[in-house]
């Protein structure tokens, strides 16, 4: 089996980058790969519609660099059956959304650890991709279970109030803030990008560097990471697909019709979309 790149970063205490992706095509993949700037490649499974065929190819793509790792984002719902499938297609790393408890936490750590007694989780061994359908045996899968990195998204009011404890788990590896979720769980769901939501933000990345869980940050590109740095968070995600493109396309769009006066364009009405970062 493949090293797991996050997780080396992580022991060695380096800074790691991401990359969204929220487009199932493997193309893409490749594309990140090739531009040689990232550490991995977070699938936004919960965002994405996907199948297990998909899963598998993105992760063969992902493979053709060996020093790009791939991490999926995996939703409330279906999380026991698609952590499995998703670290057996080859992800090294899963993040998990909608955390609110301690059990909620340990729930997630048995769906990744093998059954072995001293792991104590349940996920089984299978002939899939991970094991090279029959190249590596249970021993050497068990141990690569051990490494895959485990994050978890703190975006509930649930999460916050049981922090401490959420971060006192054993296998806890990192942790970021959703701050549309959480304010929406506070019930200001306007308000994701307010001073009291970076506020909270800040005491979540406080509370993890004291109890040595990596922190991690989501920012739509790397001007935006510095007031974060400066906080101590050395992991960072950065970019959507989707963001990209449509920013590229009023930007260029906008230009054209300065050029061309009287060319046909729809005025695209202004979002409160993703997180761009601390302001």
């Amino acid at each position: 089996m493949r090293p797991n790149r996050l997780r080396e970063l992580l022991k060695a205490g380096k800074p790691t980058l991401g990359m969204h992706l929220i487009g199932p095509w493997p193309g893409m993949a490749e594309v990140v790969g090739q531009s040689g700037g990232f550490d991995y490649i977070e699938y936004v499974g919960e965002y994405s519609p996907f199948s297990l065929e998909v899963m598998d190819n993105f992760c063969r793509a992902i493979e053709l660099f060996p020093n790009l790792g791939g991490m999926m984002k995996v939703e409330e719902n279906g999380r026991g059956f698609i952590t499995p499938r998703a670290i057996d297609s080859g992800f090294q790393s899963v993040l998990f959304t909608d955390i609110r408890t301690v059990d909620d936490v340990k729930d997630c750590i048995r769906a990744v650890r093998s059954e072995r007694p001293d792991a104590g989780g349940v996920h089984g061994y299978g002939m899939r991709r991970s094991v090279g359908y029959v190249a590596d045996g249970p021993e050497t899968w068990a141990k690569a279970m051990d490494d895959v990195v485990i994050a978890l998204m703190i975006e509930k009011t649930g999460a916050m109030d049981n922090l401490e404890k959420i971060l006192s788990v054993p296998g806890v590896d990192m942790v970021q803030f959703g701050p549309s979720d959480y304010s929406i769980s506070y019930g200001k769901p306007a308000q994701a990008r307010s001073p009291e939501m970076m506020d909270i933000q800040k005491r979540m990345i406080e509370m993890a560097l004291k109890k040595g869980v990596a922190p991690r940050v989501e920012v739509g590109s790397f001007e935006l990471a510095k007031p974060f740095i400066d906080m101590g968070v050395k992991h960072f995600c950065i970019g959507w697909d989707v963001s990209i493109i449509y920013g590229w396309c009023n930007q260029n769009s906008e230009g054209m019709a300065k050029l061309l006066p009287g060319l046909a364009r729809q005025k695209a009405t202004p979002k409160d979309g993703g997180y761009t970062g601390l302001k």
